[in-house]
């Protein structure tokens, strides 16, 4: 079974800020890094920021980047590669033309459609979300896990979600819960397994890496292994500041954006100064504490703006942006779910972003719902069709058959329409149904079609499997990831 990947090349453009205010949050950027500084909690980053000129304290862990040397280690960085899928039709082109979308990811529990119960996701709700997403053409790489391995040992949590992962789908990888240079290097070792040795991994690169920066201007020292090891091996890799404004970062925008900025940046510079031309990715989701419980809001209008600046900010760089999409504070499918993942979904399209995470959960990326990332899907088609904008030529002009029908005609039998006709948009979930076709029917509208495709799709969908022998090897590699950090016998 081929997997089919549908991204966005848009065709319209949003900037939110202007030159002169990328110029200076730029410059304001440079100047935290240099004066302030980054704090790198990893003795391996410490000493390749030290031997390349970094003013490093080692009894804080902060490093101090010349700017000189930030602008020098930036220009490092690709401007283009493949993100690979095990099926090549899977295969995603980076190159700041494309928003390719994913699932979102981490979330600890699944919403059960037929019984209504919220339960905690296991190692088959893992792979259960992993074959879905296989089946949406509408996403094009799966990140995560959507939920995670909650029945298996913590220590190997991230193995086990990516053999559920890797035995589910053909489509490319982007782990975020693999933290740690151990774990790392077992996960690289399964996707060589899939792909045929280290050497074949580094030319199809099926597997990237994603971490979580720690707001405000720091890193985490297990996330700058993983790292590391995925820039060793030639795996992209990124990391995800998350400043909430008026908690971990300032309460003005402008000044979530530094905070925002010198972490993404930090992390792109670090990698290019251990692996010089590795692949890399600016990353991530800031958004503006709740004013009444002082949690992640999970959607909101400064969220939008700051994704949008964001991505401007990594273009800036002529570096690729992964941006958090989609990831509504919404309990279930409702309105406010529909607002929010339509106006994030928007302004990431919009900016540009390379890679948009993602579709599926709900409650702020806690709860899967299969229906639910069916909807979204369908806000992505919608956004796809607004990205293009209007193609003006002597074909779309029509000039020729608007003469021919002239006044009082139709154009519904024109050889024209019937060539273009396809173009317009339609609905999968939507209900534009006569109104007495919509009772008639029991009045199902979009959360009811969603859910039966989703059902159909958990029947029916099976993807692309792997070798038996590649099944195997996978599991032998999480058995001893088993035994060696988890204890296992």
């Amino acid at each position: 079974m081929t997997t089919r990947i549908n991204p966005i090349a848009p065709r319209l453009k949003w900037d939110v800020l202007s030159p002169g205010e990328l110029e200076r949050i730029h410059e304001a950027t440079l100047e935290i890094m240099e004066e302030v500084g980054i704090r790198f909690p990893n003795d391996r980053a410490l000493t390749v920021l030290e031997q390349s000129g970094c003013e490093v304290d080692r009894a804080t862990q902060v490093a101090k980047l010349p700017r000189a040397l930030v602008m020098e280690a930036a220009a490092k960085a690709p401007r283009e590669y493949v993100l690979a899928g095990r099926d090549p039709a899977a295969d995603m082109l980076i190159d700041g033309k494309h928003c390719y979308l994913s699932n979102d990811g981490s979330g600890v529990f699944v919403f059960d459609h037929k019984t209504g119960e919220k339960r905690p996701s296991t190692k088959n709700d893992a792979a259960t979300s992993a074959r879905f997403v296989d089946a949406l053409p509408d996403i094009s790489y799966y990140w995560g896990p959507v939920v995670t391995s909650q029945d298996v040992p913590p220590a190997t949590k991230a193995l086990h979600d990516a053999e559920a992962v890797f035995t589910n789908t053909s489509k490319h990888f982007q782990t975020v819960t693999t933290v740690g240079e151990k774990p790392a290097r077992y996960i690289v070792e399964m996707a060589a397994a899939i792909a045929g040795g280290l050497d074949k991994l580094r030319e199809r690169p099926i597997l990237s890496f994603m971490q979580c920066a720690v707001d405000p201007l720091g890193h985490d020292g297990p996330n700058l292994e993983a790292n590391l090891v995925a820039a060793e091996h030639g795996l992209a890799s990124g990391f995800m500041p998350m400043p909430l404004a008026a908690g971990t970062g300032p309460a003005t925008l402008a000044g979530n954006l530094v905070v925002q900025n010198a972490e993404a940046l930090s992390g792109v510079v670090l990698l290019q100064l251990a692996f010089p031309g590795s692949p890399c990715f600016f990353a991530g989701a800031p958004s503006v504490i709740d004013l009444k419980t002082g949690g992640y809001t999970g959607g909101s209008p400064e969220d939008y703006l700051l994704a949008a600046a964001s991505t401007q900010l990594a273009h800036f760089y002529g570096v690729p942006m992964a941006m958090g999409t989609m990831a509504t504070g919404a309990k279930e499918p409702d309105w406010q779910a529909a607002i929010d993942d339509s106006l994030s979904t928007f302004a990431s399209v919009m900016s540009s972003a390379d890679m948009m995470n993602g579709a599926g959960l709900l409650n702020g990326s806690k709860i899967l719902s299969y229906p639910h990332m069916v909807m979204e899907t369908e806000i992505y088609s919608i956004v796809q069709k607004v990205a293009g904008g209007i193609e003006v030529s002597d074909e779309t002009l029509a000039l020729d058959v608007i003469k021919k029908v002239g006044p009082n005609g139709t154009y519904l039998a024109e050889k024209h329409t019937r060539a273009h006709m396809k173009e317009i948009w339609r609905p999968n979930v939507w209900d534009r149904t006569p109104y007495d076709t919509w009772l008639r029917e029991g009045k199902k509208g979009a959360l009811h079609k969603a859910t039966e495709i989703a059902d159909d799709i958990l029947e029916n969908y099976r993807p692309e499997p792997l070798p038996d022998d590649v099944v195997k090897e996978l599991r032998a590699i999480v058995d001893r990831a088993d035994k060696e950090l988890a204890g296992a016998r």
